[in-house]
């Protein structure tokens, strides 16, 4: 989705939707300095470790998500929203089918780029030397 200085309205139906696997999916909007995505996460799906330079703030549409942080975990479900500061590690795990919208500011880039892998194959990359 191109960048634009202009005031733009969208349909989460009409945003393209890519899946990650086979159980994760994500539509996103992306503004200049933030981006908003929407997730659905079938029941049982995990996103691995990994933190990113961007804040981000999650709220649970319908469903449930187990983040965990360490040795914590937080739950979050329908109506409920979760900021995690930037550079935490983190992962989640889908307790029922869900669906998600995540903030992040500044934009992931590696979201933009396709280097989010991460999601795509279920496999923490914070061992991985770049």
């Amino acid at each position: 989705m191109p960048k634009s200085s202009k005031p733009r309205s969208f349909a989460w139906k009409d945003v393209e939707e890519e899946w990650l696997n086979p159980k994760i999916s994500r539509r996103m909007v992306i503004g200049e300095n933030a981006m908003l995505a929407r997730l659905i996460l079938k029941k049982g799906s995990f996103v691995p470790p990994h933190k990113h330079i961007s804040e981000q703030i999650s709220s649970v549409v319908a469903g449930s998500l187990e983040f965990k942080f360490g040795r914590k975990s937080v739950k979050v479900g329908p109506g409920e929203v979760l900021v995690i500061p930037p550079n935490v590690v983190h992962s989640a795990l889908a307790l029922e089918d869900t669906d998600a919208i995540d903030a992040f500011s500044p934009l992931r880039e590696d979201w933009l780029s396709g280097d989010d892998s991460y999601l795509r194959t279920g496999k923490s990359t914070l061992n991985r030397r770049r």
